[in-house]
């Protein structure tokens, strides 16, 4: 039984999570099911628009573990897989239900804002606390045997701790990374450096199967297409000098796209924009360093990769799974060496997952996927026969494996990609198809 604010709490393990998102939403609430005192700091009011709309199928089972799969479908939109339009020649579309039963044979598009919301829901009925205030977090003193510890305001907040600070804090704080900016904690940044602007439209046409994502390669920088119940989410993403040869605001960047880029000015038409213009553009980054005394990093704290692919709400569930498992055998019962051992563990697992992603991403920026997937289908054409088509169809397949999240860091499918990348190109130039 867990102890009332009123009773001592018997070494139950006592941890606060900063930030209400998908990765500490989702920790909260498999902790607190499973019997840690679990206390959510709520960020405040979410923007109206966030990235991450759509969802890769490796987040159907942990929707469902999480019990919350029929909330989302209710706001949500079924999304049966992606069209990739790389040149006029170059489309490669697919859908999930093809893979299946190895990879769920369907996804979401959901509005993130709505999406969280369900999640945090879920975890204060799991039993987690909620506090709706900003936490902060600071250095912790030397004879603490902690690094870092929530300020005196922090505390006082979370009135039923009286006082005692708690066994974990986590930082769920997303692109704020609030404990990497306190410990000053240096970050991996990735070889892109661009910009995403997108917003939301009403009245559009839309000319592929409901619910499929559309991802368009553009002549400076890509586009995605994202339809949900009765808008659709258009962003770019394009480099910072190619943005600013756009115009000097986020409206005037999206809205030139459009006009000067054949298929956005076809896949938007007169659709009339309903939202205001995101930007986002601190991401491909993880942090050198993801736990520390007291303190560990989940979601995009810890890292964050790319909107290619959609990888992460993925991603921030997954690091909710792993660190709870990890935690869970020390619920009643740890010591600090147990701890340690346990983010070490965790973080060792979740860089792996982002440094995955990172790779499998790469293929897309610099044409390697294009040109695989060029070179495969001209392979079979070029003399059709039952090893050719269950060669390439076995090669698809590991792909959607790890572009679906369910086996991103498979030794053998990532190790097929690089052999193809190598020799597999059959004289076709990367470098032709890559995103500028």
């Amino acid at each position: 039984m867990r102890a009332t604010a009123n009773e001592p709490n018997n070494g139950v393990l006592r941890v606060a999570i900063l930030g209400s998102g998908p990765s500490g939403s989702a920790l909260a609430a498999i902790l607190a099911r499973r019997g840690a005192e679990v206390t959510l700091f709520e960020l405040g009011r979410r923007p109206e628009l966030l990235v991450g709309e759509s969802l890769v199928p490796a987040v159907i089972p942990m929707l469902r573990r999480l019990g919350i799969e029929e909330q989302i479908a209710s706001i949500g939109l079924e999304k049966p897989g992606a069209s990739f339009v790389w040149s006029p020649t170059d489309r490669f579309s697919f859908t999930f239900a093809r893979f299946a039963p190895a990879v769920p044979p369907y996804a979401y598009n959901v509005p993130r804002p709505q999406f969280d919301e369900v999640l945090c829901a879920n975890a204060i009925a799991s039993g987690a606390r909620i506090v709706r205030s900003r936490a902060r977090v600071e250095r912790a003193s030397r004879e603490s045997g902690t690094e870092l510890a929530l300020t005196a305001e922090t505390l006082a907040a979370a009135s039923h701790w009286r006082g005692r600070p708690p066994d974990l804090i986590v930082d769920a704080t997303g692109r704020s990374r609030l404990v990497a900016r306190v410990l000053d904690i240096p970050t991996r940044i990735g070889p892109r450096n661009d910009v995403a602007h997108f917003a939301h439209y009403e009245g559009f046409r839309w000319e592929e199967p409901i619910g499929q994502v559309l991802i368009t390669r553009l002549k400076a920088g890509w586009s995605w297409g994202i339809p949900l119940r009765d808008r659709l989410s258009v962003g770019i993403v394009v480099g910072r000098t190619d943005a600013e040869r756009l115009g000097d605001t986020a409206e005037e960047r999206l809205t030139n796209a459009i006009a000067l880029e054949p298929p956005l000015t076809a896949l938007v038409g007169d659709a009339r924009r309903v939202t205001p213009v995101a930007t986002y553009s601190n991401y491909q980054l993880i942090s050198r360093r993801g736990y520390g005394p007291g303190w560990v990093m989940v979601g995009d704290a810890l890292g964050f990769v790319d909107p290619m692919l959609s990888p992460g709400v993925s991603l921030a569930l997954l690091s909710a799974e792993l660190l709870a498992e990890g935690l869970t055998p020390l619920i009643h019962g740890r010591s600090p060496l147990d701890l340690a051992s346990t983010m070490a563990r965790y973080t060792a697992a979740q860089m792996a997952n982002l440094d995955a992603w990172f790779n499998l991403v790469a293929y897309f920026y610099d044409g390697r996927m294009a040109a695989m997937q060029r070179a495969g289908r001209e392979w079979v054409e070029a003399g059709p026969n039952f090893l050719r088509v269950a060669a390439h169809d076995h090669i698809e397949r590991q792909v959607a494996l790890q572009a679906s999240g369910v086996k991103v860091a498979s030794r053998y499918g990532c190790g097929l990609l690089r052999l193809l990348g190598r020799y597999g190109l059959r004289g076709i130039d990367p470098a032709a198809l890559a995103i500028q």
